[in-house]
Order: structure tokens, then sequence, then C-alpha cells
């Protein structure tokens, strides 16, 4: 089954405060990245940018409204995502737990639906 882990953490903490660092945490990324793809278990992942580039779109009654910025004002902010592959949700959160960010932010585990038999349906 695939799971989607999302990774939230605060706007401002996303960056630590010395190149150093950053490169400290980037490698951590990278390597769960490499243990993931060597597990067979890495659909994908992203990092995405900052929410200050986010666009926001609505259509109601036919019209787009379209609104710089993100839908909502929150305090943690979706900052990338792993798609894996998993046997269990036990194994999923084996996984979101060795996310950097899961120390000072939050990892959502949400499985992906298997739409597939709507999709044959359609025209």
């Amino acid at each position: 089954m695939e799971y989607m882990l999302l990774i939230y953490s605060a706007e401002d903490g996303r960056q630590p405060r010395s190149e150093d660092e950053l490169r400290t945490l980037y490698a951590e990324y990278f390597r769960l990245g490499d243990e993931l793809r060597a597990a067979g278990r890495l659909v994908s992942s992203e990092e995405l940018a900052p929410v200050t580039s986010a666009t926001t779109i609505q259509v109601r009654d036919g019209e787009a409204l379209v609104t710089d910025g993100p839908f909502a004002e929150t305090k943690e902010t979706l900052g990338g995502y792993y798609l894996i592959e998993a046997d269990s949700l036990d194994e999923a959160i084996e996984w979101a737990a060795r996310i950097p960010a899961a120390r000072d932010g939050k990892v959502e585990i949400r499985p992906v639906l298997d739409n597939s038999e709507y999709r044959a349906s359609t025209p």
C-alpha cells in the first residue's frame, strides 16, 4: 500500500541558523531517501517552496478566484512529503519517525486510496 508522509513544521523554523546546520539537515534527508530507495519503498519525495510562494484557487459559481498565499493562516505549514510503499501502517510509522522534521514538527501519515476501478469506468 502507498502512504503519503506529509511533513509539517513552523515556517520560520524550516531554515537552520547556519550553513553547516543546513548541510547536516539536508544530509539527513538525502540519507533517508537513499535508504527508502535501497529498500524499494520510495515512490517520490520533494521539498516544497515556502508558503509565501503559494497560490490558492477557489471556483465559486463557475468563477475562478485566485489568491496569493496559503488558504489558511497556520503556525505549521506543509514543507514537503515522502510517498512510500509500505506493507502496513506500522511500517509507515517507522519510516515517518526517521524524518528529521518529526523531531520539532509533525509528520502526518495518510494512506493513498486506489481509485483504479473508477478510472476504468470513466469515458
